[in-house]
C-alpha cells in the first residue's frame, strides 16, 4: 500500500476522550505497519494546559489500552506527538497556534500539509474553520489542507444545511471529510465487493427476487454516563439517519461506473434521494418507537431509562426505533426496507438481512413451516464479521420433510488476516485524499429530508406512543406488527452460524 504525502495532523479537542481511546490508537497502529508518511507529526490542540512530554505519557496509556497491536508502544511513535495549549474559541489565539504549526512543519518537514481533526462539541464547527480560514490556513496553493468533521451534522435538516453552508465558506466540498466510523469497518467494505464482484448475487438484487431487506443495529448497553447528550439526540438523530441509512444505501445502490470516491458517492446520494416520505399522518405506522424500562437482564436488576443520570423522569426521548420504508426507483419498486435500533436488547449486534422472495409454489407444504421459509443471505458487520447464506434441505429419512441449513463464511478464518479499525482505515484514506468512506453534504442532507418529517411530527404530536420496552428484550412487540405477513424479524444471536437457541 503506498504511504501518504507528509504532513502534520493537527487534532482540536487533543484532550478529549475521543483522540486517546481511537484516533492516537489507530495511529499507533498504523505506524507499526509502516503506513504514516517518512515525515509526519501530530499536534495536538486543545484549553488544558499540557506540555509535549504530559500529552505524550497521556497517549502512551490510550495506545497500551485500546490499540490493536498492543505489544509495544514505540517510543519512535510517541516523539511525533506535540501539544499546543490555546483557548480554541477564541480567534485572536489563533496567530499564536499559526506560527507554533509552521514551526513544527519546518521542524518535521512535513511540506506544508496540514490536516484539521474536529474532535470537539459540534458548536465548535462553525467557528473553527472560519479561525483557520482567518490564518490562511484552509487555503491548498502550498501544500494540501483537508478538515474531519465528526457527527453529528446537524441537529434536523436546517442546522444540516447551515452546517454545510458555514463550512463551504471557507473549505471547498473536496476538503471536507465528514467521518461516519460504519463506514470503515472491513465488513461494511465488503458488501460492495459481495454485491459487484459476484455474478451469483447481482443478477437476484431487485424487486423480482427480493421479498425485504432488514437492517439490525443493537445495542446491550444503556445510555451510561450520556444521559444528558442523549436527551437531545435519541435513537433516530443518533442511529437511523446516518448509519443505518448509510448501510441501507450501499445494500441498494446502483453499480458504480468506476471504483472511485465520484462514483460511489453520487449512487448513495441517488438512494437517498429516492427514499418514499413518509407522511405525517401514517407515521404512527410506519415508525415505532421504544424507551427501556427497569428489567432483570441476566441476572442483574437494570435501570430503566428514565432512571439514568441526567435523565428527565418523564422523559419521551426513543431509544428504540424500528421503520419501515419504501426506496422508489425501478430496482427496488415496491420491496420494503425494515430498519431497527436500540439500546438494552438482548446483545450488541449490526446486520444486513436479504430476505429473498419465496418458491412460487410449495411443493413440500406438508411441514407447515415451510410456508415460512425463505432464503436469506445475512452480512454480519459486527461481531463474528462474516456471511451466512441460509436455505432449505431434505431431513434424511421417509417423506419431504425440509429444514433451513447454514453455509457460513466467518472473517476469522482467514488467520492470520488483519482487520484494521475503523479510525484506522479512515485516517488513512483521509491521508491519502481518498474521500470514498467520508459523508458528501449532499448525502447528509438527502437523509435529513427524510427523517426530519418524522421528528417534526413526534414534536407536534405528543399522542404518538412511546411504547416501553424491558431492558433485555428485542424492544416493543408491536414492533413485528410492521413486517407483513406471518413473518417477524430476524432474532441474531452474538454468533453468526447460531443453532435454534441464543446464548444472550
Amino acid at each position: 500500500m503506498r504511504k501518504p504525502q507528509n504532513h502534520i495532523l493537527v487534532i482540536f479537542g487533543a484532550s478529549g476522550d475521543l483522540t486517546k481511546r481511537k484516533l492516537i490508537p489507530a495511529l499507533a497502529d498504523l505506524h507499526q505497519q509502516e503506513l504514516l508518511p517518512e515525515n509526519f507529526a501530530v499536534l495536538g490542540l486543545g484549553r488544558t494546559d499540557l506540555s509535549d512530554q504530559d500529552f505524550r505519557e497521556k497517549m502512551s496509556g490510550g495506545v497500551k489500552e485500546f490499540a490493536s497491536k498492543k505489544d509495544k508502544v514505540h517510543n519512535e511513535f510517541l516523539s511525533q506527538l506535540y501539544y499546543y495549549s490555546f483557548n480554541t474559541k477564541d480567534g485572536d489565539e489563533y496567530e499564536g497556534f499559526r506560527k507554533r504549526l509552521e514551526a513544527l512543519n519546518q521542524e518535521v518537514g512535513a511540506d506544508g500539509n496540514y490536516i484539521f481533526y474536529l474532535a470537539t462539541p459540534p458548536s465548535m464547527y462553525p467557528l473553527v474553520p472560519r479561525f483557520l480560514a482567518e490564518q490562511g490556513l484552509n487555503k491548498s496553493d502550498d501544500g494540501f489542507r483537508r478538515l474531519i468533521v465528526e457527527k453529528p451534522f446537524g441537529y434536523d435538516l436546517k442546522s444540516a444545511q447551515e452546517l454545510n453552508c458555514d463550512l463551504q465558506k471557507y473549505f471547498k466540498e473536496e476538503q471536507i471529510y465528514r467521518i461516519d466510523h460504519y463506514l470503515g469497518k472491513e465488513t461494511v467494505q465488503n458488501l460492495l465487493v459481495t454485491r459487484f464482484s459476484n455474478g451469483i448475487f447481482e443478477p437476484l438484487w431487485n424487486r423480482n427476487f427480493i421479498h425485504h431487506v432488514e437492517v439490525t443495529s443493537s445495542e446491550d448497553i444503556g445510555v451510561g454516563s450520556r444521559g444528558g447528550y442523549y436527551e437531545g439526540s435519541g435513537a433516530m438523530r443518533d442511529m437511523v439517519q446516518n448509519h443505518l441509512l448509510l448501510l441501507t444505501s450501499l445494500v441498494a445502490m446502483e453499480p458504480p461506473t468506476l471504483v472511485n470516491a465520484e462514483s460511489i458517492r453520487n449512487e448513495i446520494v441517488k438512494v437517498l434521494q429516492s427514499l418514499r416520505p413518509i407522511p405525517s399522518d401514517k407515521v404512527e405506522d410506519y415508525v415505532i418507537r421504544g424507551q427501556y424500562t427497569s428489567s432483570d437482564m441476566r441476572g442483574k436488576d437494570v435501570k430503566g431509562y428514565r432512571q439514568e443520570e441526567g435523565v428527565d423522569p418523564k422523559s419521551r426521548t426513543e431509544t428504540f426505533v424500528a421503520m419501515k420504508f419504501f426506496i422508489d426507483n425501478w430496482r427496488w419498486a415496491g420491496v420494503p426496507f425494515y430498519i431497527r435500533t436500540g439500546k438494552m436488547l438482548p446483545t450488541r449486534v449490526t446486520e444486513i438481512v436479504i430476505h429473498f422472495q419465496p418458491t412460487p409454489h410449495h411443493l413440500f407444504a406438508e411441514d407447515k413451516d415451510i410456508l415460512r421459509q425463505q432464503n436469506q443471505l445475512v452480512i454480519r458487520i459486527q461481531p463474528d464479521e462474516g456471511l451466512l447464506m441460509k436455505f432449505g434441505m431434505k431431513v434424511p429419512g421417509a417423506g419431504f420433510r425440509v429444514q433451513d441449513v447454514n453455509m457460513d463464511f466467518h472473517y476469522s478464518e482467514l488467520g492470520d488476516t488483519y482487520l484494521p479499525s475503523a479510525y484506522e482505515r479512515l485516517l488513512l484514506d483521509c491521508m491519502l485524499g481518498d474521500p470514498t468512506l467520508y459523508s458528501r453534504g449532499d448525502a447528509v442532507e438527502a437523509a435529513w429530508k427524510f427523517i426530519d418529517p418524522i421528528l417534526k411530527t413526534w414534536e407536534e404530536n405528543p399522542c404518538i406512543k412511546v411504547h416501553g420496552y424491558p431492558a433485555g428484550t428485542w424492544g416493543p412487540e408491536v414492533s413485528d406488527d410492521l413486517i407483513e405477513g406471518n413473518m417477524t424479524w430476524r432474532y441474531p444471536c452474538k454468533n453468526l452460524s447460531d443453532g435454534l437457541y441464543c446464548e444472550l
